[in-house]
């Protein structure tokens, strides 16, 4: 039981890495790029998800990590955030070309301000509560400045095809089909809403975290392709 959590960070990561190196994929060829982008972002979120830890927002059951813990974060927590950015950005690296023809005709700028619209909408409604306020505003900071780029109807058709995989390791981190959740939540700083066991700020979390890393990794391809 101490190693379900990573476990779940191993199940996650191990598929997309053995099928990074596939002829007609060749995820690698990215890495220069992507790499980077992965690093950054995992260290803001280990900093964010140490905060949380220490005020109190949520925490983690001793009966399914292995005790190793960095500063506050777990270990798994920490891997977390390389293992899911991984596969994540692996499967929008695969839809970008074997899909291009479903997003060409996606009114990407409008999903994007729409979404702004009801994010900022969430702000209001749950100004007191850290999860949502602070999830809400760092998700339309960044929606705000790739609205325009080509590439976010891609990203927008990965968010809608992992959904099937998100609620199954969020899921298991939430408590389904355990007898404890994983992370537990402080229930005053959330919304309130779940879907099944997962808080429905968790699904733009998500979002923001896989955002980051495709925005990420094509501001770096696009600035200095001299290295590819």
């Amino acid at each position: 039981m101490k190693y379900t959590y990573l476990v779940i960070d191993a199940a996650s990561f191990i598929i997309p890495f053995l099928f990074t190196f596939h002829s007609r994929i060749r995820f690698h060829k990215r890495w220069k790029w992507f790499l980077p982008a992965l690093t950054v972002v995992a260290l803001f979120f280990c900093c964010w998800d140490s905060l949380f830890v220490y005020w109190g927002v949520w925490g983690f059951n001793e009966r399914y990590i292995s005790g190793i813990k960095i500063f506050n974060l777990p270990i798994e927590e920490i891997l977390f955030f390389f293992c899911i950015p991984y596969a994540c950005t692996f499967s929008y690296h695969c839809f970008s070309f074997l899909l291009p023809r479903v997003t060409s005709s996606w009114p990407s700028g409008i999903i994007a301000y729409t979404l702004i619209f009801f994010l900022i909408a969430g702000m209001f409604l749950w100004i007191n509560q850290l999860y949502p306020f602070i999830t809400f505003l760092l998700l339309t900071a960044i929606l705000l400045l790739t609205a325009k780029e080509k590439y976010l109807a891609v990203f927008f058709l990965t968010c809608l095809i992992m959904v099937i995989p998100f609620l199954f390791v969020n899921g298991l981190l939430t408590g389904t089909g355990l007898d404890e959740p994983v992370v537990i939540y402080n229930s005053n700083e959330i919304t309130g809403i779940r879907f099944f066991t997962i808080p429905l700020e968790d699904f733009f979390f998500g979002m923001l975290m896989m955002l980051m890393n495709v925005a990420g990794m094509e501001f770096l391809q696009k600035n200095y392709p001299a290295h590819e």
